[in-house]
């Protein structure tokens, strides 16, 4: 299957699972009975589908004869689809998390166009050292983890403002209770602060042997290390200070932010502003 056959089909799956969701969002469903159980059975079929394709262009596109290819759009284009397919599991365990799938399916929709029309050019040369794969595996886990957790924190404020207005719209109704969420939001977190621990741990004392250079100060380095105090933090002061509800969702959003500009901001800087490849 040629690229481009690929990136379309991919994208068309993604298309309709967002029409899926925006049709069930409007509720237009419910108001047809037994309309909404062959939607949502349509939509389990789509989107492991969906996950294989998406899987199969990420591939294509980061891993080349030359090394590894993870240039802007491969990366978010291969961060998504690592982010979906850990929600898609958790969905399995926590049905009830189901219902907002179909949030993601834009986002991914739009990760397969962003790889497939803006080529992505940053090779990184490895030579298939385990160490580094091990990092990369690592790390790549530890942002998708945080951006399910990111994800998760805004769904929690918007069931929470729902709640205090006593209606909720259809793709929320199915969630599981507020303190359920809350409870799962830590547990994310904490399995995502555990490999960020251990990205940010091999990246400052295995610089050298996993990038071929000594570590240096750089702005992905110090928004990688603040975000981790970030998470950190937040997880002291729910375990010992019992902090929860908006004050653990905002500092989750503080620490996705800086995360996000430790990574995707350092390579969108170097190949789409500076032109560095």
């Amino acid at each position: 299957m040629s690229d481009s056959i690929l990136h379309f089909s991919t994208a068309a799956c993604w298309l309709a699972l967002a029409a899926l969701a925006w049709h069930a969002a409007r509720g237009a469903a419910a108001a047809a009975g037994a309309a909404p159980g062959g939607a949502f059975r349509l939509e389990g079929v789509l989107l492991p589908v969906a996950l294989v394709l998406h899987g199969m262009a990420v591939y294509n596109g980061v891993v080349t004869e030359a090394g590894m290819n993870l240039g802007v759009s491969n990366s978010i284009s291969l961060i998504v689809w690592l982010t979906v397919a850990i929600y898609w599991l958790a969905s399995l365990a926590v049905p009830g998390l189901a219902s907002i799938q179909g949030l993601w399916a834009p986002i991914a929709l739009a990760a397969v166009l962003l790889q497939a029309f803006l080529p992505s050019h940053y090779i990184v040369r490895h030579g298939g050292d385990p160490l580094f794969t091990l990092h990369f595996v690592i790390a790549m886990l530890a942002y998708s983890l945080f951006i399910v957790a990111t994800m998760h924190a805004v769904v929690m404020l918007a069931e929470q403002k729902w709640l205090h207005r006593g209606v909720m719209p259809p793709f929320l109704r199915s969630l599981p209770p507020l303190l359920e969420m809350e409870a799962l939001l830590f547990r994310i977190l904490f399995a995502a602060f555990v490999l960020l621990t251990l990205t940010v741990v091999s990246g400052l004392f295995f610089s050298e042997q996993l990038f071929g250079r000594p570590l240096q100060v750089t702005h992905k380095t110090v928004f990688g290390i603040l975000s981790w105090v970030i998470f950190g933090w937040l997880l002291v002061g729910r375990y010992r200070y019992g902090w929860r509800g908006k004050r653990a969702v905002y500092w989750t959003l503080g620490g996705f932010m800086a995360l996000l500009l430790a990574y995707l901001g350092s390579k969108f800087v170097l190949e789409i502003i500076l032109q560095r490849g």
